[in-house]
């Protein structure tokens, strides 16, 4: 198995709700491998979205331990962690979260801003992630002039801007036609096979965890199946 991008080591996460301890997560144990594509499923309330977070390294444990690429994440600095995640990880939200006053172009260049990439370089790299997701008409179009789906390629091209090593996906089909979520999962896939890009998705949908290699699935904060399985082949055609 490949070096793990993301380790966490015996994770509790324990909330407290004022004289209430509401318990997320219960001794959890994974390994992100590098290259590897991962589907974390469960119920509502099962404690994926904090797992997530746990993966995402934008939370801390109550208790155990976060590596993001050997490193403890709890020995870094706010600066040194924000700039470390900012590099390795990109992020996919099922609300697409981009940002309504930009157009595309705009808005898959705005992570580079934050690495110090020149304006020259931010746009050519733009365009080519936007051409890559099949958008290569709509460079200048307004969010409200995109499909859902249309809006789901933008936030993707956004995801990869600083060619982070791992992309985390939550619940990236959600809002989506069944059809327009298969598009999705293809170009996610596409990422992974053809440049070795780590993949996270998390899901209700056993239909998206068709194209993962690793399953994860949690119930109660606690994981009760993780196994590997074959690739789903899309590129054979």
């Amino acid at each position: 198995m490949s070096e793990a991008i993301i380790k966490l080591e015996n994770i509790w996460k324990i909330y407290q709700l004022g004289k209430v301890e509401l318990l997320a997560l219960k001794d959890i144990n994974l390994e992100i491998p590098s290259g590897g594509f991962v589907t974390i499923m469960g119920p509502s309330g099962s404690g994926k979205s904090t797992l997530l977070n746990m993966i995402g390294t934008l939370d801390f444990p109550t208790k155990g331990k976060v590596y993001l690429k050997g490193r403890d994440i709890s020995l870094l600095s706010e600066d040194q962690l924000s700039n470390l995640r900012g590099k390795t990880i990109g992020f996919i939200f099922q609300e697409f979260n981009i940002l309504p006053n930009l157009n595309a172009l705009e808005n898959v260049m705005l992570p580079m801003v934050f690495q110090g990439i020149s304006l020259k370089e931010r746009r050519k790299k733009a365009e080519n992630l936007l051409v890559s997701v099949g958008l290569a008409d709509r460079f200048h179009h307004q969010p409200a002039e995109l499909s859902a789906g249309q809006r789901q390629r933008v936030a993707i091209a956004r995801a990869f801007a600083n060619d982070p090593e791992m992309v985390i996906a939550d619940e990236p089909t959600g809002n989506l036609d069944s059809v327009t979520g298969k598009k999705i999962m293809e170009i996610l896939t596409d990422f992974h096979q053809k440049q070795g890009k780590t993949i996270v998705v998390v899901t209700h949908d056993p239909n998206i965890a068709e194209y993962s290699e690793q399953i994860v699935n949690i119930k109660d904060g606690q994981i009760i199946v993780n196994h590997q399985q074959a690739k789903k082949v899309l590129w054979s055609k």
